[in-house]
Parts: C-alpha cells; sequence; structure tokens
C-alpha cells in the first residue's frame, strides 16, 4: 500500500495573518475563513477580469457566426489590399509613375490597391496578386483605374505573357465562407511577414 504524502506547510497570503497552515485542500492559500473574507477583494478583482475575457471571446465568436459572406468578402479584401500597398510601397503608381512623395503631397498619403480587372467585371481575379497593384487615388477614383496607362505599366511590370493571362477567360469562381477566411488569414499573415522584414 502506497503512503500518501502529507501537504507541506503554508504561509498565509494575507499579509497580516502571515500564519503557517498545512493546507486541507488543493489550491488553499489561507488559513482560515476570516483570512478568506480578509483576501476575498484581491480575487475578486482576478475573477472580474477572466469573467469579462470570457465574455468578450464569447461576444466576439457570436458577432463572427453573424457575419454575412459579403462581410467577410470585404474583411478579406481589405487584408489583400493592405499587403498589396505594403508589397509596392516603393513603386510608383501602376497608372501615372506618380512617386510615393509626388502622391502625399497630392493626396495625403492616401494610396489604394488598385485592381486591373475590376471586382464587378472578374470576380474570380478579386484576389489575384497579380491583378492589383499600387494606385494613387486620383488614378483609381477620379479617373476609374486610368486603364489604359494602367496597361502599359502593368505590362513592364509583370510582362505581357501574364498581362495575357489576366484578360483571358477565367472559370467562374464563388468562394465559400471557410475560403474566404482562409485568404483573409494568408494575406494578414503575409503583411505581417513584410512588416518584419521591413522593420
Amino acid at each position: 500500500m502506497l503512503a500518501t504524502k502529507r501537504p507541506k506547510p503554508k504561509t498565509c497570503r494575507v499579509e497580516s495573518c502571515g500564519a503557517s497552515f498545512v493546507p486541507a485542500r488543493l489550491g488553499q492559500a489561507v488559513c482560515s475563513p476570516a483570512c478568506a473574507i480578509v483576501d476575498a477583494p484581491k480575487n475578486q478583482v482576478r475573477a472580474r477580469k477572466a469573467i469579462d475575457q470570457r465574455e468578450r471571446r464569447e461576444i466576439k465568436i457570436r458577432k463572427e457566426k453573424l457575419k454575412s459572406r459579403a462581410e467577410h468578402l470585404r474583411e478579406a479584401q481589405a487584408a489583400v489590399n493592405e499587403y498589396v500597398r505594403l508589397r509596392d510601397a516603393h513603386l510608383s503608381c501602376i497608372s501615372c509613375d506618380s512617386s510615393p512623395c509626388d502622391n502625399d503631397l497630392l493626396t495625403g498619403s492616401r494610396w489604394d490597391a488598385g485592381h486591373y480587372r475590376s471586382v464587378g467585371a472578374c470576380p474570380e481575379l478579386r484576389f489575384e496578386p497579380l491583378n492589383i497593384h499600387r494606385q494613387c487615388v486620383k488614378c483609381n477614383r477620379n479617373l476609374s483605374g486610368n486603364a489604359v496607362e494602367y496597361r502599359i505599366r502593368l505590362v513592364q511590370r509583370i510582362g505581357a505573357d501574364k498581362v495575357d493571362w489576366l484578360e483571358g477567360p477565367h472559370s467562374a469562381r464563388r468562394y465559400t465562407v471557410d475560403e474566404i477566411k482562409a485568404i483573409k488569414a494568408e494575406y494578414r499573415a503575409k503583411t505581417r511577414e513584410l512588416k518584419r522584414s521591413a522593420a
């Protein structure tokens, strides 16, 4: 028959007490009910924080479940666009060759991630990095993408064969919510990696 180990004596956690005691149960930190009452407010703050954290996590999970497919698409597109703007940070506008410094003065440092083939015209290429490049706000928004100039510089940047592929036929694609979430996670990770390597 195995001999059971006796618990080692502990010092009461209440500073004003400091008595030595042998714990009667696992995790016991105070020597008596009187010391437990003194110690309770300290634990309440910690318990409240833990409960608040759990509630925030549960709310986040519930919100995630309530998101529509369109909301997931917007979030994934935002993640891809952030990656593209960071990837092309050293490059000029794909449509007008304005440099980052020129554009900062004109637009207050605002850059877009402009699609060559628009999302409306070619939704299957909405997340394709070859189809998205850093573009000044003026070209992307005011000049509707400045498509003719975009194409000229796109051929120079990625090559005629890849531009031909972008302009060619593509199979229709309907992303599932899980695929959209995976795209968002992938491009957030790529963005973090770019930021790490730039630091």
